[in-house]
């Protein structure tokens, strides 16, 4: 169940926990709530299957962590030059493509063809939560504005096309940024849509799926085939991912009115409007942009089995080639509790 038959008794409590808070943890939650606190608790709340003490503990780890790495700042420091920036979204590819009927967003991932080979890890960890923070406190709103409704959840859709054995040797990164997720911004996603999928990833999801929570399950749809038909079902077609259109768009496709298609590319309109509002809000608390230098963000570093397991995962699967056997083999052996559920 998403949600116990208290589920008002339970938020009422939290609240009055979030109301005994220190003032600087009260100023950093209203950034993360952005004038839902009842809906940004309940997030919290599912995310540790509705333990009050639990969820509290996680919205103020969360609070402390946007504290101690200047979250709250981060949409104030763009990543140059430009060049940089433009090599990262070359190889992190994730983009805006539109939003659902219902008025979700629409984010869409290139999983199997992301190589995260052009920037330290930092870099993609600055991108990534910037991503989010733009995500929560721009893009929802103005959805929540547009539809009349609130709207605190996107729609996101995987794409594994290219998906190689090879992609593995960034599990670390991943690990990091999923772990990030998981513990900061939990349940924001409404639905998964797994793209494109090849042998490689049927293999791994048929052993995964058992191991995940039940609601966490439910929002995953893995769409064989081809994905169009299923996805027009919640959304129109110009908010389809390029890559669902079956039209051979590509990176360097545009539409009709000239602007570029591949919803990946820093020339879609997405990533031109986010770059620059961080260069704007830069610029409004200095005169000058912020000279380059990637932002550190800590994050929890893998327990020490958690660590093992990763560099076993790595040399054996990287080893194996297409055997599915050998492949499913190794992933019976992956502990997918805690952080490592974040990862599929």
């Amino acid at each position: 169940m998403d949600s116990p038959p208290d589920e008002a008794s339970a938020i009422k409590q939290f609240q009055l926990l979030m109301e005994a808070v220190d003032e600087p943890l009260k100023t950093v939650y209203e950034i993360v709530h952005q004038g839902y606190p009842k809906e940004t608790l309940a997030r919290f709340l599912k995310a540790r299957d509705w333990n009050v003490p639990k969820a509290h503990k996680m919205l103020i780890d969360t609070l402390e962590w946007r504290m101690q790495n200047e979250i709250d700042s981060i949409l104030m420091k763009p990543i140059v030059p430009s060049d940089l920036y433009r090599a990262i979204r070359d190889s992190q590819l994730v983009g805006l493509s539109g939003f659902t009927r219902e008025g979700h967003p629409v984010l869409a991932v290139g999983v199997g063809l992301s190589t995260y080979d052009k920037a330290s890890v930092n870099y993609y960890v600055q991108s990534h939560i910037q991503m989010n923070e733009y995500r929560d406190r721009v893009v929802l709103p103005c959805a929540t504005k547009k539809f009349g409704r609130y709207i605190g959840t996107c729609v996101k859709v995987l794409d594994m096309t290219g998906l190689r054995l090879s992609a593995l040797s960034q599990l670390k990164l991943l690990t990091v940024i999923s772990t990030i997720d998981d513990l900061n911004y939990p349940e924001k996603t409404e639905t998964y849509y797994i793209v494109n999928p090849p042998r490689i990833f049927s293999a791994c999801w048929k052993v995964v799926k058992p191991l995940l929570q039940e609601r966490t399950r439910r929002k995953v749809k893995v769409l064989q085939g081809y994905p169009k038909d299923e996805l027009l079902k919640i959304m129109d077609y110009s908010a389809l991912p390029h890559f669902c259109r079956g039209e051979g768009s590509g990176s360097s496709s545009g539409s009709d009115n000239g602007t570029v298609d591949d919803c990946f590319s820093l020339d879609h309109t997405f990533h031109q409007q986010l770059y620059e509002y961080i260069k704007h809000q830069a610029l409004l608390v200095d005169s000058s942009l912020v000279k380059q230098g990637s932002v550190h963000v800590t994050f929890p570093e893998p327990e020490p089995e958690d660590a093992k397991i990763a560099k076993d995962i790595e040399s054996e699967l990287l080893s194996l080639g297409d055997s599915k056997n050998g492949l499913v083999g190794v992933m019976k052996g992956l502990n997918l509790s805690g952080r490592w559920k974040g990862l599929f």
